[in-house]
């Protein structure tokens, strides 16, 4: 491990989480490095917003290759020479195959807007008012190859208030992901440093 974990950021939009996981980057105290912010959609407004804040950040098309494999062996290779130690899926709106997330297992992590495992995939706070749920929230989890059903790593709590609309509730669970999410990334990263350090002395003391 680095002495800060060289994380990559993938987004697919804007990216609010990614500017949340970068400010917090900032500190010297915090246990991971933003070294990289990739999008599938070139268009994509996160990409300046990561630029401007001195991240390095680059489109790969999705459109550009014959087929998924293709597009992954395409993020993977940038994954590889940018030394990534943890991935951060913030916005990213493309299902990953179980080959590639199965290559990092346990550092990978993605936010997902509702108290999992309730509300799997997508819509979300469209169905926490239909269900007429009293709470809601968002949940930072372990990306593996079943969708949103990863171990859980830290999750947030919001009320449900009367009135409420999507736009509402969609901004009061936003603001609680990025508090949860950066204080789950230095989480993660300090765990798996620990356990670098742990492991050293014993590969040493091997004939």
């Amino acid at each position: 491990m680095s002495p800060r974990a060289r994380t990559v950021v993938l987004i697919s939009g804007r990216g609010s989480n990614m500017s949340a996981l970068i400010e917090a980057a900032r500190s010297p105290d915090f246990a991971a490095e933003i070294v990289l912010v990739l999008s599938d959609e070139p268009a994509a407004p996160g990409l300046s917003i990561a630029r401007e804040a001195g991240v390095e950040a680059e489109a790969v098309d999705f459109r550009a290759f014959p087929g998924k494999a293709a597009f992954e062996a395409a993020v993977e290779a940038r994954l590889r020479a940018e030394r990534a130690e943890i991935v951060c899926l913030a916005g990213f709106m493309r299902v990953l195959s179980p080959s590639f997330v199965g290559r990092w297992e346990g550092r990978m992590l993605n936010v997902h807007p509702s108290l999992l495992p309730n509300l799997r995939g997508i819509n979300t706070h469209e169905r926490a008012l239909r269900d007429g749920l009293a709470e809601h929230g968002c949940t930072v989890h372990f990306v593996t190859a079943d969708l949103d059903a990863g171990p859980i790593i830290a999750q947030a709590r919001v009320p449900v208030l009367p009135g409420d609309d999507t736009n509402t509730l969609a901004a009061r669970v936003l603001r609680e992901e990025h508090r949860i999410y950066p204080a789950a990334l230095n989480a993660v990263a300090r765990s798996l440093a620990a356990s670098f350090e742990v492991e050293i002395p014993a590969q040493r003391r091997r004939p």
